[in-house]
């Protein structure tokens, strides 16, 4: 048995040589040992985005997650359907005080406010709405569709 330690942020050399390995270590473990289904999200099925009306994904995608937070609101919160509208998604969950920032030394994606998507089969299942800054990342919200429930993707958001 060999044990290496390997610097993940800022990502080593080791690092990203031997994440596809370490990541299918990963989900056959969480497979097995936590009976996580085969089709969990997986990374390549996570994308972020900015909150920013002038992002050609943020606004291809606006439509489908505002008819999910309305679902996942009345489902799971029990609100009317005019409690959950697109007004109030927006005003809620995409009008943010932060502004974007891109500091060299900081991540590849910026500062600011994210929709966390993640997608299954091509439809977004659930969005994690975060703040990346400097020292932190906040979760803001999550909503995901009340149907794929028994992913535990609040969980799984959590941890990402």
């Amino acid at each position: 048995l060999k044990v290496r330690v390997v610097r993940s942020s800022p990502p080593s050399s080791q690092f990203k040589a031997t994440f596809q390995e370490s990541y299918q270590v990963y989900k056959r473990y969480q497979m097995v040992v936590h009976k996580d289904p085969p089709d969990k999200p997986s990374i390549s099925q996570v994308r972020l985005v900015p909150v920013s009306f002038e992002d050609p994904q943020f606004k291809s995608s606006f439509n489908q997650s505002a008819s999910l937070f309305a679902k996942y609101q009345m489902s799971v919160h029990k609100d009317t359907p005019s409690d959950c509208g697109e007004n109030e998604f927006t005003r809620f969950l995409c009008d943010s005080p932060l502004e974007a920032e891109h500091d060299p030394n900081g991540p590849e994606c910026g500062y600011g406010s994210f929709h966390q998507q993640y997608w299954l089969d091509g439809k977004i299942i659930a969005v994690g709405v975060i703040d990346i800054l400097p020292y932190c990342v906040s979760s803001v919200y999550l909503y995901y569709d009340p149907d794929f429930s028994f992913l535990s993707l609040g969980v799984y958001s959590a941890l990402r």
